[in-house]
């Protein structure tokens, strides 16, 4: 009889308006390849603002924001540069993902990843009820209509406060030491993203964005006998196995082998080989673009 294989929990705490955490988003891509199933996700949101007074209060602007987030484009992932017609709270779109969670559960990470997109890219306001549904509209297995009008329901906010309450428990965590939470007035709060991975009891903490060879350390100490996929030849892979998108930087990772470097320019070219081919399509979004491939997934 083969043994049963290892599954480790993580806990996934993210907000879409995130800067850090979008940018982090890479490295959970390529932990995602690495080990597959072999990761048990759980997403809670953070709730980083239920309105704009207190970044307001800072004297922050639209412009200074659209300012502060051209700092991110190092890291890879897509941005639009225009500054928003205004400042916008995270939490209603929190809920949205939260609703998601309890409606179509597993879709919560598409529909995170559709809401930091259109918050990055194209100039959706987090707590605009008719922009997150812009956000969600095309999701496979979401409604996004339903899931915007579920967002002040009762059990999503019972939901929601349940995963306030749980990501403002950091302290005397490893993120902690590292200088990598937040607070909320007494109290110390995940930052985004922070990935929690736990198996027989340990618990090993990578607080706030972490490089991709940190999450890895972290999941083989765990388990040394963990299954870990190599990096694939070719980006024909990576669309077949994130059918729904993937933009350049996480092609770029995941085909990275070892400790290399990503080659950003490489992934950029095999992805260009494969619209040629008509595998793949190619949506500018903001600096950057989505490539999903042509044929359309099925969903349970």
């Amino acid at each position: 009889m083969l043994p049963a294989m290892t599954t480790i929990p993580v806990a996934y705490y993210a907000d879409p308006s995130c800067p850090f955490g979008y940018s982090a988003v890479p490295a959970v891509r390529a932990i995602d390849w690495r080990y597959g199933d072999q990761l048990d996700w759980t997403l809670h949101l953070i709730g980083l603002s239920e309105d704009t007074a207190a970044v307001e209060a800072k004297g922050f602007t639209p412009l200074m924001m659209a300012q502060f987030q051209g700092n991110f484009a190092r890291w890879g992932m897509p941005f639009d540069k225009r500054p928003k017609s205004r400042l916008a709270a995270s939490s209603p779109a929190c809920r949205a993902i939260v609703a998601v969670r309890i409606d179509a559960p597993g879709r919560e990470f598409a529909a995170l990843r559709a809401l930091q997109l259109g918050n990055f890219t194209d100039g959706v306001l987090l707590d605009e009820p008719a922009d997150i549904q812009r956000a969600l509209d095309g999701v496979a297995g979401i409604d996004a209509a339903a899931i915007v009008a579920r967002i002040e329901d009762d059990d999503v906010w019972a939901a929601y406060r349940t995963d306030l309450a749980q990501t403002r428990t950091a302290a005397g965590t490893a993120g902690a030491r590292q200088g990598k939470t937040g607070f909320d007035g007494d109290l110390e709060r995940y930052s985004a993203p922070t990935l929690v991975f736990e198996l027989d009891g340990r618990a090993f903490d990578a607080g706030g964005m972490q490089p991709l060879e940190a999450y890895d350390v972290l999941i083989t100490n765990l388990d040394p006998s963990i299954e870990r996929a190599a990096a694939p030849d070719h980006a024909r892979a990576i669309v077949d196995r994130f059918p729904e998108g993937v933009v350049t930087q996480e092609v770029a990772l995941i085909l990275a082998k070892g400790n290399d470097l990503p080659d950003r320019h490489a992934a950029e070219q095999q992805l260009q080989e494969l619209v040629v081919e008509g595998y793949v399509t190619h949506t500018l979004t903001g600096n950057d673009a989505v490539w999903t491939r042509t044929a359309e997934p099925s969903w349970q």
